[in-house]
């Protein structure tokens, strides 16, 4: 079989005002014809680095990358931009900015057709049979707000291999999907690549990705540090004998800076070092929740999105109540009106029908100063857009954040609660992607808020790092007393609650 990718002792190195950082350290990889190979790792490991050295959109600081036989390195722009716009597709995970609103599916499908001066006829039938394979047939004339989360991010999958690329790379193409929406994505990926004969690298942190893999690696520090073919993982053996653990086990197993190994018989056994206090810290079960004060409440809500025929209803009479020093999940299918109720708690928007109260006030009686008054006062939110400013540094977005509010205090603390103590001082847009939501978690927690919501903090983060985040979300709501309510498919997330509330309907059209 040939070799589609030839990655070589590749080095990449970002140089900042605050120093050199280092995303690549020696990867060497090698991708076959026609494989799916799926590149797993946390926030920061050089996911992303990798597949913008794949897509030519940023070249390596060292070592070598040839695809399809030639060196990256060695292209000139129009080249590059050439080699883009002919070999390659790319599947983003923020499927929405790939998706004209004022186009329909068949349109969208077609456009990249439309620019290389294909007929209308046989643009529009290759569209027609794209969106046919992934169960989007009846759907051809929607436009994307009309739409669920997954058919969009199948039409962007369409529109991807359109042209017929021979190498296929996605980024977490499912980061902000429930698990069912995945599924029908990464299904769909895989018949398209077998039915294209397209070569597919997916860069993601969701095991479920390799669901469909022809084969898988983990990404640690820059370097490939495990691989799975045919259901058999390795962890590479790195000159010197480094080896990578995965931090998902050492989370579990309540490992932290320093571990204690032992041979017995032909095994050699990894445990946490008794003097290792981090690893205490780390393994130490929060405290039991106590029931508390009730900080909001929903009553028979109901809540409409759109008008006419395409109008739905996404809450139907809803019945809820969120307590002080608890983290209560709201789970359900995407479009089910997660984000929804997020927003009628924060009072960005308003219920038809029904009582919000917040903090003894009641939200929906409330005129738009008086809500943002309630917001300033009660209420934070981290949406899943944080809306951070990439070249102020974490301290710097912190206090912008309180000078907002009119609050003026030390930002110290709150950074030391979500353990970013040590890079208060880099820019935000230096920070891993784990990193920027505990900023942007940092900045709420400034406002004292009663009540906390999160929306899907952990779409972009890989199991250890969704796991830290899971339990800081638990201490934070025992130890400030708040109301903590976070929107989440996340399994790691939900097993860390101490509620779910379930919205397990999807939205019923009224139209």
């Amino acid at each position: 079989m040939s070799t589609v990718v030839e990655a070589r002792d590749v080095f990449r190195v970002h140089s900042t005002p605050e120093g050199d950082a280092a995303a690549l350290q020696g990867l060497t990889l090698t991708i076959r014809a026609g494989e799916i190979l799926t590149v797993l790792g946390p926030s920061g490991a050089g996911k992303t680095s990798f597949l913008r050295i794949l897509a030519g959109l940023d070249l390596p600081s060292a070592g070598s990358v040839r695809v399809f036989g030639s060196d990256l390195r060695t292209l000139g722009s129009g080249a590059r931009a050439r080699y883009r716009s002919e070999v390659l597709g790319y599947l983003d995970q923020h499927y929405e900015r790939a998706l004209a609103p004022e186009l329909t599916a068949r349109e969208l499908v077609s456009l990249r057709l439309r620019a290389d001066g294909v007929e209308r006829e046989a643009r529009e039938a290759r569209a027609d049979e794209l969106l046919e394979r992934v169960g989007l047939a009846t759907k051809t004339a929607s436009l994307p707000r009309q739409l669920s989360g997954g058919e969009q991010q199948r039409v962007a999958l369409c529109a991807a291999v359109a042209h017929r690329p021979r190498l296929l790379l996605a980024d977490e193409p499912t980061g902000e999907l429930d698990a069912a929406s995945a599924r029908l994505v990464y299904d769909a990926v895989a018949e398209l690549a077998a039915d294209e004969g397209c070569t597919v690298v997916i860069v993601s942190h969701d095991p479920a990705a390799t669901a469909i893999a022809d084969r898988f690696v983990h990404i640690r520090d820059g370097r490939v540090s495990e691989e799975t073919v045919a259901g058999e993982g390795l962890i590479v053996v790195g000159r010197g004998g480094w080896l990578r653990l995965p931090q998902e086990l050492l989370e579990r197993a309540g490992i932290g800076e320093r571990a204690a190994a032992s041979l017995e018989d032909d095994r050699i056994v990894v445990t946490a070092a008794a003097s290792d206090g981090a690893a205490a810290e780390a393994a130490a079960e929060p405290a039991a929740a106590v029931p508390g004060r009730i900080v909001a409440s929903v009553t028979d809500v109901v809540k409409t999105h759109g008008r006419g025929v395409s109008a739905a209803r996404v809450l139907d009479g809803l019945e809820a109540v969120f307590e002080g020093g608890r983290l209560t999940v709201v789970t359900g299918p995407s479009g089910s009106g997660k984000t929804t109720l997020l927003h009628l708690l924060a009072g960005l928007d308003l219920p038809d029908a029904g009582e919000v109260r917040v903090a003894g006030a009641d939200v929906h009686a409330l005129d738009r100063a008086r809500r943002a008054e309630l917001r300033r006062r009660d209420i934070a939110l981290v949406p899943q857009q944080s809306g951070l400013v990439p070249f102020l540094s974490a301290r710097e977005n912190v206090e912008l954040g309180q000078q907002i509010r009119g609050l003026d205090a030390d930002p110290t603390e709150v950074l030391r609660a979500v353990g970013l103590s040590e890079r208060a001082g880099q820019r935000v847009s230096r920070l891993s992607a784990g990193e920027q939501v505990r900023v942007a978690v940092a900045r709420a927690l400034a406002a004292r808020p009663s009540l906390l919501l999160v929306d899907e903090p952990t779409a972009r983060l890989d199991e250890a790092n969704a796991l830290r985040l899971a339990a800081l979300l638990t201490t934070l709501a025992r130890e400030t007393g708040a109301a903590v309510v976070c929107a989440t498919h996340d399994p790691v997330v939900i097993e860390q609650a101490d509620h779910e509330l379930a919205l397990a309907a999807a939205p019923v059209a009224v139209g």
